[in-house]
């Protein structure tokens, strides 16, 4: 990542932190897809989805990367005239990694035939021999770096080093550069 080539990134974001993976392993970004659960799966794995015939397993992309658990989608408004209904209790403090309170556990996001906030990007691995769903908060730009413009970094507070392949810098904000193999492989491996 730090030499002087051009490198084309998919920034996107995951809680409050922006990540960003090489374009080139992107195969496609979809609506967020709601995915059917695998009994016995691990909490990362959100689900299986048919995409145009193919089976796909799709990542939740905050467990992944250890960030806290999405806010659940805001009740719909009343309808003009009724009473408002009672604010929903909040959801327990949840942990990611052993998929405790809201969003875990085979939860649906979103509820019952809702909507799913956020999208699905699919991911090529290992040579592009395997495709994996990662699910993002938001798919924020498409964008070409210089080489030079990316930096090493050995450690980032709150993120494995071993995910990290570099750092860069996008309108004042910092984003990481995610070495999706070493994040997603483990996982389909489980």
């Amino acid at each position: 990542m730090g030499d002087a080539g051009v490198v084309r990134l998919l920034l996107f974001r995951v809680g409050n932190l922006r990540y960003a993976t090489e374009a080139e392993r992107v195969r496609e970004i979809l609506p967020r897809l709601e995915p059917t659960r695998i009994p016995g799966a691990p909490p990362v794995v959100a689900g299986i989805v048919n995409v145009r015939g193919t089976l796909v397993t799709v990542v939740e992309g905050w467990r992944a990367l250890r960030q806290a658990a999405p806010a659940p989608p805001l009740p719909p408004a009343p309808a003009s005239g009724s009473a408002p209904s009672p604010a929903p209790a909040p959801a327990p403090a949840s942990d990611p990694m052993t998929g405790g309170g809201a969003g875990g556990g085979g939860e649906r996001v979103g509820g019952e035939g809702g909507d799913v906030p956020g999208t699905t990007v699919l991911l090529e691995l290992d040579g592009g021999k395997k495709v994996l769903g990662f699910t993002v908060d938001e798919v924020v730009d498409l964008l070409s770096v210089g080489g030079e413009a990316l930096e090493r970094r050995q450690a980032l507070p709150g993120i494995d080093p071993t995910l990290v392949r570099a750092v860069g810098r996008r309108a004042g904000q910092l984003f990481v550069v995610l070495d999706t193999d070493a994040l997603l492989t483990p996982i389909l491996s489980s």
